[in-house]
């Protein structure tokens, strides 16, 4: 089965020995609250704070254009941004192939691949869906009943999740009624207010909201099941072969220098070895996926003909 894998800062340099160190860190976020780009940027940077590998993070959200507007913002304004780390993930492949936006990752700096994150399917915890094979009944029946919401764009990370996972139960996935939303939270919003009966998401922006009884999660794209949600059945294990793991991971503006580069990659290295770090990847229930610079541009290169047979398959992308 075709699988998809799919900080301002200062430098202090003592005598030429000295080992250079990172003081702040500042998080650019190509989509609003809630989402897992979010929850990303915010996660890394109490674990960093909290662990003292740097003193201070702050955040800047920026909606718009599926994440173009700040990726496009970040290119124009490189020169004054070499304090800045921009997180993104799977759907910065998604929409440059889809042309979306006139960006890619090799318009920037990737420093490191830092999470992985599985695809789920959420529902409200007083839907009539009681499994995910009600889900499917429904929409074998009339895909047109079924409105499944995303918080990323028509043809884009949630919505491709969506689309393999219908897919695998023989029905056409150009026939998901999927409805976008600007980020995870929004998206979980309207879930919860009945504007769509499925959430596409994923397992970072809605592991709390399952714990809290708030909605119940029915299926998960993961190989096994996850030791963060044990209760939550795979798709694998339910019968359709579809597995989905998205990638997140953070971008410096274009030309960074090799220094300044290593000194984010030394940071995140350590970050994982940090108590802090371990209880914010357990609470969103996130997989280490440490992948710094060089193999990291290597592992977008691979992802993105992966994900380019992956949409040409379910015909997102002609």
């Amino acid at each position: 089965m075709l699988a998809a894998f799919l900080l301002s800062f200062g430098i202090f340099v003592g005598q030429t020995h000295a080992e250079p160190k990172l003081d702040k860190v500042h998080f650019l976020i190509p989509g609003g609250a809630g989402g897992g780009w979010d929850g990303t940027a915010r996660g890394v940077g109490q674990a960093l704070t909290q662990s003292k590998l740097i003193k201070h993070a702050s955040y800047q959200n920026m909606s718009g254009g599926g994440g173009g507007k700040a990726m496009a913002y970040l290119i124009k304004t490189a020169k004054r941004q070499r304090q800045t780390l921009m997180v993104n993930s799977t759907p910065l492949l998604i929409r440059s192939l889809q042309k979306v936006f006139p960006h890619s990752f090799r318009d920037f700096t990737p420093i490191a691949a830092v999470i992985a994150d599985y695809g789920v399917f959420a529902v409200r915890q007083d839907s009539a869906f009681k499994n995910w094979q009600d889900v499917v009944t429904v929409f074998q029946t009339n895909p047109r009943q079924l409105s499944v919401g995303g918080g990323s764009g028509r043809g884009s990370m949630d919505h491709l999740v969506a689309a393999m996972a219908f897919q695998a139960a023989g029905v056409n996935p150009k026939s998901v009624r999927y409805i976008p939303y600007d980020a995870g939270g929004k998206a979980l919003a309207g879930l919860l207010s009945g504007e769509t009966e499925v959430l596409s998401t994923g397992l970072g922006e809605a592991l709390e909201q399952h714990k809290a009884g708030q909605v119940r999660i029915l299926a998960i794209t993961a190989e096994k099941r996850s030791a963060a949600a044990p209760d939550i059945p795979t798709l694998k294990e339910l019968g359709y072969d579809v597995t989905f793991v998205n990638w997140r991971g953070f971008f410096g503006p274009p030309g960074l220098d090799d220094e300044t580069v290593t000194m984010y990659t030394q940071v995140f290295e350590k970050m994982y070895q940090a108590t802090a770090w371990e209880q914010v990847r357990e609470r969103n229930g996130w997989a280490d996926l440490y992948k710094p610079g060089a193999e990291f541009y290597a592992f977008l290169e691979e992802q993105e003909k992966t994900i380019g047979e992956l949409l040409k398959a379910l015909g997102f992308l002609q």
